[in-house]
This record gives C-alpha cells, sequence and structure tokens, in this order.
C-alpha cells in the first residue's frame, strides 16, 4: 500500500501506562466494555493485502480490478518484488515492512502455499518460517502444537479461515514470502500500529506454555459470551398495536451507567415481517437516537429468526435476541420500539445496567442501517456500496450485509454475489486502510461457500439456498482489529456478482461508537425498506457452473402417487414444491430421458427444515453416494442416506451425487424413504460432466498445445467449459492491457490449402481481438465481450497454403466498453481447418 497510508497523527502515550504484552492482547479479545472507552494507548488499524495494484484511485481506471491473488496477476499483489522470479518460476517478495511497535491482530488467506518468513524486531532469523496459509490462517494452532499446549479452544483464535492469534512486537515486523506468483496466494494481514514511545513487549514463543490457564480463560469468554460485569436485570412484557410506539426509559433516574446487555423476544402472527417491520431506537443522553435498524437487521437476521452466536450478538433457538455491545450514558437511556409491520405484536425485554464512570474518554455507543431500492448493476458492473460515512471521534466493531440475491443457477460460483472487496478509509481519503480481495475474504471465509457457521467475530447465520441464492446474512466483528478513528470513517463494499439475473435486495448494518457530537449520513427509513422482499419465480438455468445441464421439476417428471403433491414454498423456483408424505420402504419414482451418453453428475434440490426426513436416491435401481450436500450441515459425504434436516430455519439445498455413465433413453431416478419426515423436492438437473469430449469436424485444439509464446503467455490455463466447446475446453488468455497477444503453433496433418477458421469464447471481461496468420493480418475488431460465458460462431481467417504447421498470432487491441475489468482476457476454442472452397 502507499506509504501515505501509514502517515497519521497518533497521540504520545503517558509512560506510566501498562506496556503492550501477550497477555494483554488476549485479554482484549473478549473484552466488549474496553471498545466503549477511547484507549490508553492510541493505535491505528492497517491491512497488507493481495489487492489488485492496478486500484489506485476510485477516479482512475483500474479501481474495480479484480487480480489479486489467483495468480498471473499483471502487477504482483504485494509491497515489493524483493527477487524476481528465476527460471523455476520462484522469487521473494514483501508483504509488509513495518517500523515502530505494533501488533498482527487479525490474519487470512484462502491458499497461500511457498514459504512465508516473518522477522520480529529488526532480527535476521524469523520468528515463523512456514507456508503462508498456515501462518495467516492457522498459526495459533501450530504454535499450542510446538509448544506442547493441549487444552481446547475450539474457534476461539481460528475463525474459518482466519486467526486473531495477537504476536506483538517491539520495534517493527517484516514479512516476506518466497514462492510462484503463477499459484493462489491470497492474504491479508492486519496490524496495529502504535505511536512511537508505547512500549510494547514482542512475542515469544517459549513463554506460551506458562500463559495455558489464561488462553483457557480467554477461550472460553469468547465461546461462552456473556454480558460484562455486574448489573441489574429487569424483565418487560407489552403488546404493540399496529402502528403504535413502545417507549421505555432503562434507567429510573438520571445517573452514568452502561447497559450490558439487551435482550428482545418477539411473539406475532408472520415474525419474518416483525424483525423486519418493528424500527428499534436507542437513545443515550437524549438528543436525536444513536441506533436506528429495523430490528432484526441490528441482530444480524433476516428475515425471520436464525439462531447463531457471537461474541458481541446472539439469536437463540427460543427466540431470545441479545446485544452484549456495552452501551454507555452519562445521564440516561431510552429505549424505543415503532411497530410499522401491519400486525400487533408481544414483546419480551430485559436489560442490565451496570455503574459506568463517563469522563472525555467514553464513547456511545451507536448503529447504522441502509438498504434503498433493489439494485440492477449496468451490464453487470460492479458498485461501492456505502456502508456507514461518520464523522466525529470514534471507532468502527462491526457490520453485517443482509441481502436478496435471486438466481437461476442452484450453485455456490454461479450465482455468488460477492466477488467485491471491502474499501475502508480512515482519517485519509486518498487511499482506504483496508482494502481487500472479495466479500466473504472480509468475512473470513472462503470461495462463496453456502454453508452456515457461526465464531466470536464472525457469522453466516442465514443462506437460504440453492448455492448462496437467496437470503443471505454475513457478520463480521471489529474487536481486536477495531477501527480507532480521530476525523472520519468511510466503510464501503463493492457489490459484484458473478451473474445478475434479478435485482438485488443489499441492505447493510454498521455497529460503531463514537465521542457526542459525531455525525453520519446515514438515511432515513422508509416503509419500502420494511418488509421482507419476496424471491422472484425463475426457471433454472444450465449456465456458469451448472453449464450442460439437463434441468427438469420434479412436479412434472415423478410419476402419479397419491402421497404426494403441489405445496406453497417461498424459497423455490416456482414457489411451490413436491411434497412427498413418505413412510419408512416408500419410494417416489422419477422418470426421464436423456439424449446423449455421456458421464453425468445427478443434482437435486431438495427443501431442508428441521422435521425434514431422511431420503435415499437409486438410479436406474442402484444406490447413489453422496458428493456434496450443498451447504446442509446434517448431509455427510460418501454415505447413500440423506437427511433433509437443518437445525433451525427452512433452506432449498442443491445435493449432488456421484457421477455415473449413462446411455441415451429412458432413466428413472428413485427416491426412497429411509425416515418419515417433511419431504419435499424443486427440481432435478444432470450435468453432462464430459464422458469423451466431441471435437468440431476438422478442429484443433487450443488447450491440446504444448506451447504458448508471448508477452500474455504467462497468464494462461486451460478451462473445461463443457457441451458447445470443441472438445469440452477452451484455452484462458489473462492478457490485461491492449498490445498484448499470445502466439499458437497448429500442426497441421496434410500440408495444403486451407480455408482458416477460428473459433473463440465469449465473457464478461473479455476484449477485442486481431489475429495473424504466419505474420499476416487477416482479422481484426472481433469483439469477444458478452455479459455471460458463451460460445461463439468460428471467425474466417481466409484461405491459406500451409506445411506441417502454422502460427496463430492473437493480439488485444481494446475493449467493449461494456467489458468489466481486467477488459482484455480472452479464451481460444479451437481452429477449425476445413475445404479452402468452404
Amino acid at each position: 500500500m502507499p506509504t501515505a497510508l501509514f502517515l497519521f497523527l497518533l497521540l504520545l502515550t503517558p509512560p506510566q501506562e501498562p506496556a503492550i504484552t501477550q497477555e494483554s492482547l488476549l485479554g482484549e479479545m473478549a473484552d466488549l466494555a474496553r471498545l466503549a472507552r477511547l484507549p490508553d494507548h492510541d493505535y491505528r488499524l492497517v491491512q497488507y493485502s493481495s489487492y489488485d495494484r492496478r486500484s489506485t484511485a476510485e477516479d482512475a481506471e483500474g479501481w474495480f480490478s479484480n487480480a489479486d491473488g489467483f495468480g498471473g496477476e499483471p502487477i504482483p499483489g504485494f509491497e515489493a518484488v524483493l527477487r524476481e522470479p528465476g527460471a523455476d518460476g520462484v522469487g521473494e517478495f514483501l508483504l509488509c515492512d513495518v517500523e515502530g511497535p505494533g501488533a498482527v491482530v487479525r490474519g487470512w488467506s484462502a491458499g497461500m502455499g511457498g514459504t512465508l518468513r516473518a522477522y520480529l524486531d529488526g532480527s535476521d532469523e524469523p520468528f515463523f518460517e512456514g507456508s503462508g496459509y498456515d501462518f495467516l490462517a492457522r498459526r495459533s494452532q501450530i504454535w499450542f502444537d510446538r509448544t506442547g499446549l493441549d487444552f481446547f479452544t475450539g474457534d476461539a483464535f481460528v475463525q474459518q479461515d482466519a486467526d486473531y492469534f495477537p504476536v506483538p512486537f517491539a520495534a517493527g515486523l517484516r514479512v516476506t514470502w518466497e514462492g510462484r506468483l503463477q499459484e493462489l496466494h491470497f492474504y491479508h494481514l492486519e496490524v496495529r500500529r502504535y505511536a512511537a514511545g508505547v512500549e510494547v513487549r514482542s512475542f515469544d514463543e517459549a513463554r506460551l506454555a506458562g500463559m495455558a490457564p489464561l488462553l483457557t480463560d480467554v477461550a472460553a469468554r469468547l465461546l461462552r459470551p456473556r454480558s460484562a460485569a455486574g448489573g441489574q436485570g429487569t424483565t418487560i412484557g407489552a403488546r404493540i398495536a399496529a402502528g403504535a410506539t413502545l417507549r421505555r426509559p432503562l434507567v429510573e433516574s438520571p445517573r452514568p451507567g452502561a447497559v450490558t446487555e439487551l435482550a428482545l423476544r418477539f411473539h406475532g402472527d408472520d415474525l419474518a415481517a416483525v424483525l423486519r417491520g418493528v424500527v428499534l431506537r436507542l437513545n443515550f443522553d437524549g438528543g436525536e437516537p444513536e441506533v436506528v435498524a429495523p430490528v432484526g437487521d441490528f441482530f444480524g437476521v433476516f428475515p425471520g429468526q436464525h439462531p447463531h452466536q457471537s461474541l458481541a450478538i446472539t439469536v437463540t433457538p427460543d427466540g431470545w435476541l441479545y446485544c452484549l455491545f456495552v452501551m454507555p450514558f452519562a445521564a440516561g437511556a431510552e429505549l424505543e420500539l415503532e411497530n410499522r409491520c401491519g400486525q400487533e405484536l408481544r414483546v419480551e425485554e430485559r436489560h442490565h445496567v451496570a455503574p459506568w464512570t463517563w469522563d472525555e474518554r467514553s464513547l456511545h455507543f451507536r448503529a447504522d442501517w441502509r438498504q434503498g431500492p433493489p439494485i440492477e448493476l449496468v451490464e453487470n458492473r460492479p458498485v461501492d456500496l456505502q456502508f456507514l460515512r461518520a464523522e466525529g471521534v470514534g471507532r468502527l466493531v462491526g457490520v453485517a450485509s443482509l441481502i436478496v440475491n435471486p438466481s437461476r443457477i442452484p450453485t455456490p460460483a454461479g450465482n455468488w454475489w460477492g466477488e467485491g472487496d471491502e474499501k475502508v478509509f480512515v482519517d485519509d481519503p486518498s487511499f482506504p486502510v483496508l482494502f481487500g480481495t472479495g466479500s466473504e475474504d472480509y468475512y473470513n471465509y472462503s470461495w462463496s461457500r453456502p454453508d452456515l457457521f457461526d465464531h466470536p467475530y464472525c457469522a453466516q447465520p442465514v443462506d437460504s439456498g440453492p448455492g448462496t441464492s437467496g437470503y443471505v446474512v454475513n457478520q463480521r466483528f471489529h474487536v481486536l482489529d477495531d477501527l480507532l478513528f480521530r476525523h472520519f470513517v468511510d466503510f464501503r463494499m463493492e457489490l459484484w456478482p458473478h451473474r445478475q439475473d434479478f435485482p438485488i435486495h443489499y441492505a447493510r448494518m454498521a455497529w460503531w461508537y463514537a465521542r457526542p457530537g459525531a455525525v453520519a449520513d446515514t438515511p432515513a427509513i422508509s416503509a419500502a425498506d420494511l418488509v421482507v422482499p419476496p424471491l422472484p419465480r425463475w426457471e433454472p438455468h444450465a449456465a456458469g457452473a451448472a453449464a450442460n445441464s439437463w434441468t427438469a421439476h420434479l412436479e412434472d417428471q415423478a410419476a402419479e402417487t397419491p402421497a404426494a403433491r403441489r405445496a406453497p414454498e417461498p424459497l423455490a423456483s416456482r414457489g411451490r414444491v413436491l411434497e412427498w408424505t413418505a413412510a419408512p420402504g416408500d419410494v417416489l419414482r422419477v422418470p426421464f430421458e436423456l439424449a446423449a451418453a455421456a458421464r453425468y453428475r445427478l443434482n437435486l434440490v431438495a427443501r431442508h427444515r428441521p422435521d425434514g426426513g431422511v431420503v435415499r436416491v437409486l438410479l436406474d435401481g442402484r444406490p447413489l453416494k453422496l458428493g456434496d450436500g450443498g451447504g446442509s450441515g446434517s448431509a455427510i459425504r460418501g454415505e447413500e442416506a440423506v437427511s433433509l434436516r437443518t437445525r433451525h430455519a427452512t433452506r432449498m439445498l442443491s445435493l449432488g451425487w456421484e457421477e455415473a455413465e449413462l446411455d441415451a433413453g429412458e432413466h428413472e431416478l428413485t427416491v426412497e424413504c429411509l425416515e418419515a419426515g417433511a419431504i419435499g423436492f424443486d427440481y432435478l438437473w444432470l450435468q453432462n460432466r464430459g464422458g469423451i469430449p466431441v471435437p468440431l469436424p476438422g478442429a484443433v485444439e487450443a488447450e491440446d498445445l504444448d506451447g504458448v509464446s508471448g508477452d500474455a503467455a504467462e497468464g494462461w490455463q486451460v478451462q473445461g467449459l463443457g457441451a458447445g466447446w470443441s472438445g469440452g475446453a477452451h484455452l484462458w488468455v489473462r492478457a490485461t492491457e491492449p498490445g498484448q497477444f499470445v502466439e499458437l503453433e497448429f500442426p497441421v496433418k496434410e500440408p495444403g490449402r486451407y480455408r482458416v477458421k477460428v473459433k473463440p469464447t465469449k465473457s464478461w471481461d473479455y476484449g477485442i481481438l486481431a489475429f495473424q496468420v504466419n505474420g499476416e493480418a487477416v482479422a481484426s475488431g472481433v469483439d469477444t465481450w458478452a455479459p455471460s460465458v458463451e460460445e461463439m460462431e468460428p471467425v474466417d481467417l481466409g484461405v491459406h497454403q500451409l506445411g506441417t504447421s502454422f502460427k496463430l498470432r492473437v493480439l488485444v487491441t481494446g475493449s467493449n466498453d461494456r467489458s468489466r475489468p481486467p477488459k482484455h482476457y480472452f479464451g481460444i476454442d479451437c481452429i477449425v481447418l476445413g475445404s479452402d472452397i468452404d
């Protein structure tokens, strides 16, 4: 990141303040009360990441560039190149070089091999040497194992693909990576930077063995959160008529204090409508309320109740919504619940208030929410969505994305909404202090995972499916890695889906603290904001990761049976499922016919509920083993018995079974009930996984060539794309700017005179091409942009006298205005050699 990013004003710390140590940082991890005061030692959080270095300014081309760790980036995603790659492709690169006191407070990676070396305080000997992923995402467990510590810490430190185990340093941190740029190297490394003169005691692995009691205590407090210090609890119950507002003081008389726990439970005919339609307001010390949000969104759930547990927010299976953020006040606090959901409801409320000394370091708790109209991206171009823009003094402590993502594709990658990066500006508008590599990376996971999870600092409590479509909620809390600001904070996240079939609703929640007088740009909540957007009806689309599929609804295919009926299901593609009431041993038969023999994978979109049944699937009488649970927490890969149960809310999940060779003609899918329960099916999709790829007549496959040369030759790979592409694949070239080219040498079986045609691929980030045959310019202006990955008709390159081989040069000359960054990729399927009189 630019050097200017780290030039900030820090307050000098009085010498009598205690030193920063491994123990003190560990203690901060579960200390929510600490967030409600400005710190003893001022610091700033910075993030080093593999973001695309072509992103330099929001008003410059390249701001939405997305080559950020997959390999083959046009600019290495590091602070510096320390040693250029050699003949073996291995080079050495600088992740960060921090001078002065500080601490590592978070690492994350989706995959980073090579050798990472981390050095403290100018030492020539690394205190860590190993794979990049191990240091960034698993360092705590490695150190515990190496030190001989044997105790349960669960997910206290390692949370999905992130590790929060702190690493303090007194005088500096330097991290390098030795590896191949063509290989995955996604990384985030978050570092606190303290003012010069702050005493920090550096990490010492040898001291960990003596910290076992502390580590055990910290893990317990993270995994079993409870409200901060004592306080008295009060519980009430009340009814709120439609259109009415309940107001309640949280303290009886004016005095300083802090709410250390706020809990609500709602009862109504439609809880999803209640939790989106009731507006929560919290007011501390008079004036405008500091918290304004739909009550469910404030507690990180939508639509309805979705149990999960984090350090700050918990939703219990019996419906209680808990907030454990500490909320100080100088004189008083008031709760307000405005019922705009259109129905009468009943609410239970309880809270704890503890003593608090209000002084010049105390902060008011704030929470801001926004949504706005549904978003339809122009030509699928990404946009930066604002989560919070605030001015004053304070800290950001968490955000959530609450999304309605309708998609016709049942796979996680095919309907992925979160390719975009977080961009967080703090006190400096020139460049973000956090510039990430993808929305799920910010939320601590990877590869658009559809499964549900919760950890102390992050959660995905909602993913209604299939894949990553439907209703989705992601949360992340900044506790050890909180973002202090002295002037302003500006948090944005790119919205960048892989494709967009329907408009996306994207609500954003921000939790933060500030000194009195801070202001934010939060828009007013409209009536349209306070409803749960229904999912549109759609027909499944065989595209993306579901390409080359045969799709059919079970309600259309299933043989008549008295036990099966069409039943409403808002999450299903047509708004209904084939519901089957079955006893153990009952079978449901689904005949179907295939037009071509091939190797197929059978997939079935099925409803999962807490009262779901257990089934097994047979294909032409042969039981199949499950290959993919689609994000299910109960289905087990490799088993024949498949559970259709969830712990809590209803989900539609795409289950995938093992592949099978099938002939053309009639076949039968049989579903056998093993355990009774609610069983519902949406649609079946069988994907042609290839068998023997069929080339076009006269085709010479680009993906089969031994050599690829040219200045874009390093960024190429073979991609399997299925039917529509000769041989089922193409040669994908990651060119990044006009003028780059590859040269391909194609063999010719018999020398002679041929009409030469080239078959490119079209896609959303592809460029405009020109072609040369044996050095002769033969075609130009070939626009390969399309809104999705599509095959393309062959381009005629003319008639040529060819020997035993010929060279084809493919040159990028520009890009369509609608093409997405990097805008100059291209794909070559094959060359077709035909008669010179074609």
